[in-house]
C-alpha cells in the first residue's frame, strides 16, 4: 500500500502544516514563558515544528528531508513565532496553552509520522515506532533547548508518550485492516490529543520501577 491510497497528497500536506504550526505554537510559547527573544522564539519554534519529521525522514532515507524541499514547511513556524510574538496570552496562562498545543501536535503527528513510514516500505511495528518519534522528537529537543528536563523522561510528569503511541497504534491496525482513510486518521489524531489532555487533567503517569524503595523525590 503506497502513502497515495492512504491519503490524498493535499490531506497528507495539509495534516503536515496543520501539525507544524501547533507545534511551533507551543515552541514559541515556550520560549516566551523562558523570556527569550524573538530569534530565540523563532529556533525553539522551528526546532519544535520540524524536528522530528526531520529524524524521521533522515531514517527512512526520504532525503533531503521535507523540511528543506518544501518552503511551507520552514515559513509555518516563522508565521507561527509572529502569532505568539503579538499574541500570547497573559504569563500565567502561557504553560497551560503550551500543552494544550503541544497536545494537538502530538496526535496530529503520531499520524503523518506512521503513514509516511509506511509508504517507504517498514513494516507496521517499525512504522508506529517512527509515527511515535516523529510526534515526540520536536518536544524533546525544545525542552533541550529550553534547558529543561524532557517531559519524556519524567516520572513526575504526566502520561506523554503514552497518548502518541496509542494513535499510531491505531494508525497501524487501521492500515492493517485495510481501512485507513480521512476520518479514521482523524479519529487516530484526536484519541491521541484527548489522551493527553486528560493525562494533563487527572495526572496519568506511567509506574517506575517495580518495588522501588527510594524515598528521594526527584526535581
Amino acid at each position: 500500500m503506497q502513502l497515495d491510497q492512504i491519503f490524498s497528497p493535499s490531506v497528507q500536506h495539509t495534516l503536515d502544516v496543520i501539525g507544524i504550526f501547533v507545534f511551533a505554537i507551543s515552541g514559541a510559547l515556550l520560549a516566551v514563558r523562558k523570556n527569550f527573544d524573538v530569534f530565540g522564539m523563532a529556533v525553539l519554534a522551528e526546532v519544535t515544528a520540524l524536528g522530528g519529521g526531520l529524524l524521521r525522514d533522515l531514517i527512512i532515507g526520504a532525503v533531503p528531508p521535507a523540511a528543506f524541499t518544501d518552503l511551507g514547511f520552514f515559513v509555518t513556524p516563522l508565521l507561527a513565532t509572529v502569532v505568539v510574538f503579538f499574541l500570547h496570552p497573559h504569563v500565567e496562562r502561557i504553560q497551560a496553552a503550551v500543552l494544550v498545543f503541544d497536545a494537538a501536535g502530538l496526535g496530529l503527528f503520531c499520524v503523518t509520522g506512521t503513514t509516511k513510514a509506511y509508504s517507504h516500505g517498514l513494516g507496521l511495528t517499525a512504522s508506529a515506532t517512527l509515527g511515535l518519534a516523529t510526534a515526540v522528537g520536536g518536544g524533546v529537543l525544545r525542552d533541550v533547548l529550553a534547558n529543561e528536563v524532557p517531559s519524556l523522561l519524567r516520572w513526575d510528569r504526566d502520561l506523554y508518550a503514552v497518548p502518541a503511541m496509542v494513535g499510531a497504534t491505531m494508525v497501524v491496525l487501521c492500515i492493517r485492516f485495510d481501512a485507513l482513510t480521512s476520518l479514521t486518521s482523524g479519529l487516530a489524531a484526536a484519541t491521541a490529543f484527548v489522551l493527553r489532555l486528560l493525562a494533563m487533567k487527572f495526572h496519568w503517569r506511567a509506574p517506575r520501577a517495580w518495588n522501588r524503595r527510594s524515598t528521594v523525590m526527584e526535581e
